[in-house]
């Protein structure tokens, strides 16, 4: 169970996923932890927040790589296309926006499956 975040706890998250662009050190100071304060320890405590406030990110950002894919059909020329598709794709997968596989399966006969015999010890 995740404990309540405390004021310079959400600051921290706010800038690690912010302003400090992912650095964990650079979060620490912005949100007012002493330069001797671990890092590690200050990770390890905020865990399962920094990894919900990462997908509510991903969440956020995934409007922006769906529109990436729709620019790279109305702009197939546009340079470093390739590699924007593949980010915006990878992004859009671990927002959990995927592909839909059809499999169809057709049998023409069934098989049973019968209990294993079962023997008596004499």
């Amino acid at each position: 169970m995740k404990k309540e975040l405390n004021e310079q706890q959400r600051k921290f998250i706010e800038a690690l996923l912010g302003e400090a662009n992912g650095s964990p050190v650079r979060a620490k100071e912005m949100a007012g932890y002493s330069k001797n304060y671990p890092t590690k320890e200050l990770m390890s405590t905020l865990k399962e927040h920094i990894i919900e406030a990462t997908q509510l990110y991903i969440a956020m950002h995934a409007p922006k790589a769906a529109m990436a894919v729709i620019g790279g059909i109305d702009d197939p020329t546009e340079l470093g296309i390739k590699e924007k598709l593949a980010a915006a794709k990878d992004l859009l997968d671990r927002a959990g926006v995927v592909k839909t596989e059809k499999l169809e399966v057709q049998s023409s006969g069934g098989i049973m499956i019968l209990p294993p015999k079962e023997t008596s010890s004499e």
